[in-house]
């Protein structure tokens, strides 16, 4: 079976590719768990952060922005003495603020909304033929990053924002060679 260079060798790797990058995220909650995520792993690898998951998940109060919201120096305290996640004063702090953010987009027009909107509803999709091909980032991501950041967010430059992208299926970032893409594919809304 085919899949795209950067799955494996480990099994939760090959099951995060296999059944979740990629797949068109439309819950706005869900996305924002995500691009906290994608701000954690900066400066990590990505199957640091995969391990960590479940841990974040207990940690962030299953990653409900309401609740993070009304967090203040003692919730940051107690995560800071966490060892099951990533213990970054900066990257903790940004997500109480993300979270206040998150709130004012998602009471104006919806955080999946405001975020599909950059590509139209529907993921675009890329048909790229080797790892090497992939951008580490778009102008498009750019943008996002710098409306995100003028919105109040931290930790979401544009690396980390195509990432993110392409982990949400925003963008179809499979290989054309690996037997996800076209899956993946299929699964835009209409």
């Amino acid at each position: 079976m085919q899949r795209c260079d950067w799955a494996g060798p480990e099994q939760i790797y090959l099951d995060y590719h296999d059944t979740d990058w990629g797949v068109p995220e439309y819950d706005s909650r869900a996305l924002w768990e995500k691009l906290v995520l994608d701000g954690f792993q900066a400066g990590l690898s990505w199957i640091t952060i995969l391990k960590k998951r479940e841990n974040f998940r207990e940690a962030f109060a299953g990653f409900d922005p309401d609740v993070i919201a009304r967090w203040g120096d003692a919730e940051v305290e107690t995560l800071l003495q966490n060892p099951g996640i990533i213990r970054h004063r900066g990257k903790i702090e940004a997500t109480i603020t993300n979270a206040r953010v998150w709130q004012k987009i998602e009471a104006r027009e919806g955080f999946d909304t405001y975020l599909w909107n950059y590509v139209g509803g529907a993921p675009l999709q890329n048909r790229f033929a080797s790892q090497a091909d992939v951008p580490p980032s778009t102008a498009l991501s750019a943008q996002i990053s710098k409306d995100l950041k003028k919105e109040g967010f931290k930790f979401c430059g544009p690396t980390i924002v195509y990432a993110f992208m392409e982990a949400v299926g925003m963008v179809n970032d499979h290989l054309v060679t690996c037997h996800r893409h076209d899956v993946v594919a299929s699964m835009a809304k209409e």
